[in-house]
């Protein structure tokens, strides 16, 4: 009896030191339009806060964020929270018309959330169309008080913000959809919003590290690209990969770094080389072949202290479709098991899911639209299974979620593709009996605590090419992947259920597979798509519903009083 009134109030002791450890941070957003220079050209943006990148936020785990938004821009508005779990907060979770609808211009909504149960780097975006190019910045995670990194303490943190620069973002997207073709590739590049050395005027506002020879510093990269996967190297210098997605690993020393876009990836860096200047760089692996692509790099330039020399010298970048070095980089990732948030991976599984990822064409239509500019006359489409999917307009999902109106979405997506074929087999590219795929809002319903096991398939066609595919709410462990045709008699041998890595974006591999599991603990409507923009309004996404568990504190409650009204 006495060591259970002992364990009892060691741990009331350990919840009261929670609560008193966490707090309230709170900002504000401004978005609105920005009138910038680069690449020797005006340009008018959407920014939050009159910046490019936007402001870094920083808390601790388990710290409570409250997000002000103000949307004076011309434009419709939501804001993603890019990883964060929101345990019983998916009201707050941001894409439009999947959570909420939108904040209209002239009108303003409060995002309020826990952050809990993670710690690392993760960003937020605009979920909107494609704003996200440029209203975005850092999200980082720290632990709260009295905790430590499982690593070194690095002598400064820096957020590394890889992105992607074009002409009016809105105008490329809604001509792109408009003709049924490609949108046209970026301009540039940049690093925290500056192209770099490389590009014209550019050369005075490249960003710059300054460091001092001996230090290591945790570079917290994130991917903000809009359709760019990308390497990213520090001439003559190694890095340490500790953690991806606001997940730790054990540590990767690599002279590499892959990411996709929405991905991170935190490394440590140690200024361990002669007093010198040195260029980061990054540029884009493309796993597509014979598209049009920004063959361009951006850089920015490490600064030793008292360094004499006055040219950086330049990393040697893998070549452009270097897809071993980076199935390299992602397959070499594991979970760091002794990491504050670390559980076993779950055996049983109780939804196992088979889905195809890629591709394909919708029949060219629309008012005043008779000819298109894609394939064989047809529009561009992307589809899971078959099923390009198709966001509601007059209600969110959730809302109808919550409120169990029917008519928004339907509950039939399916756990298979409708035809079995040769997946990666480039001869079915166009091959015009299963290249077509229509619109529809379908959805997969699962038990709450249910756990979902997927083999994301990547297919031909149209073409093949590594499909990063991010899941709002949860993060999954990355079980196994590899390239051709899933076979599961075979290529369940190399299940990894020791030490997966933890992610919420993952790289399906150009013409292969992967294969995920994750445990279905928070209830509401999550997004899972792929995170190339060109492909999200052209289908390539769904969504889980997530039914309500047991108890009120395992159900969704009730959306905030200003929840923006559509």
């Amino acid at each position: 009896m006495t060591s259970s009134f002992f364990l009892l109030g060691f741990a009331l002791v350990l919840l009261a030191s929670s609560f008193a450890s966490a707090a309230i941070v709170e900002h504000s957003f401004h978005v609105k339009n920005l009138t910038i220079n680069r690449l020797c050209n005006t340009q008018v943006i959407t920014a939050v806060n009159g910046s490019l990148p936007g402001p870094t936020l920083r808390v601790r785990e388990g710290d409570t964020l409250i997000v002000h938004v103000s949307n004076f821009s011309p434009y419709n508005l939501t804001i993603h929270w890019h990883g964060v779990f929101q345990l019983l907060s998916g009201w707050a979770d941001g894409p439009e018309f999947a959570t909420q609808c939108p904040i209209r211009p002239g009108n303003n909504y409060t995002y309020r959330f826990n952050v809990t149960g993670q710690e690392g780097t993760l960003w937020w975006h605009a979920h909107v169309q494609w704003l996200r190019a440029t209203a975005h910045g850092a999200l980082i995670i720290r632990p709260r008080a009295g905790r430590s990194y499982p690593f070194p303490k690095p002598y400064k943190e820096v957020p590394i913000l890889l992105e992607w620069w074009n002409a009016n973002v809105i105008d490329v997207e809604n001509e792109a959809l408009a003709t049924g073709n490609a949108p046209n590739v970026s301009d540039a590049y940049t690093i925290n919003g500056q192209p770099g050395d490389l590009y014209s005027c550019s050369s005075n506002n490249t960003f710059r590290l300054n460091v001092v020879q001996g230090k290591t510093y945790l570079l917290r990269i994130i991917n903000a690209a809009l359709n760019n996967q990308l390497f990213f190297k520090i001439a003559d210098h190694n890095m340490t990969v500790v953690a991806v997605d606001a997940a730790y690993t054990n540590p990767y020393v690599t002279d590499v770094v892959v990411t996709g876009p929405g991905q991170t990836t935190d490394v440590l860096f140690k200024a361990d080389q002669p007093r010198s200047l040195y260029y980061m760089a990054a540029n884009p692996y493309v796993s597509a072949s014979g598209v049009q692509f920004d063959s361009t790099t951006t850089t920015g330039i490490i600064v030793y202290n008292n360094a004499t020399q006055s040219t950086p010298k330049m990393p040697v970048l893998p070549a452009f479709n270097d897809t071993s070095t980076a199935h390299r980089f992602f397959s070499n990732l594991t979970g760091l098991v002794t990491g504050p948030f670390w559980a076993p991976v779950p055996q049983d599984v109780d939804e196992q899911m088979f889905i195809t990822v890629g591709l394909g064409l919708v029949a060219c239509g629309g008012p005043g639209n008779t000819s298109c500019s894609g394939p064989l006359g047809q529009r561009f489409a992307a589809s899971m299974n078959n099923v390009s999917f198709q966001f509601p307009n007059k209600l969110s999902m959730l809302e109808a979620f919550y409120n169990n109106v029917s008519g928004i979405y339907t509950t039939d997506f399916p756990n298979n593709p409708p035809l079995r074929f040769d997946y990666t087999n480039s001869n079915n590219s166009f091959n015009q009996a299963i290249i077509m795929t229509t619109k529809s809002t379908k959805v997969k319903k699962v038990k709450y605590n249910a756990t979902v096991e997927i083999v994301m398939q990547n297919t031909a066609l149209i073409g093949i090419e590594n499909h990063p595919i991010h899941l709002h709410g949860f993060n999954f462990y990355v079980l196994a992947q590899g390239f051709g045709n899933f076979n599961r008699t075979r290529d369940s041998k190399n299940f990894n259920f020791v030490n997966p890595q933890e992610r919420n974006t993952i790289g399906v591999p150009v013409g292969g597979w992967a294969v995920v599991r994750f445990r279905a603990n928070n209830p509401g409507v999550w997004l899972m798509h792929c995170h190339l923009d060109v492909h999200l309004p052209w289908g390539l996404a769904t969504a889980f519903v997530v039914e309500n568990g047991p108890t009120s504190s395992t159900s969704l409650p009730p959306p905030p009083p200003d929840f923006p009204k559509c």
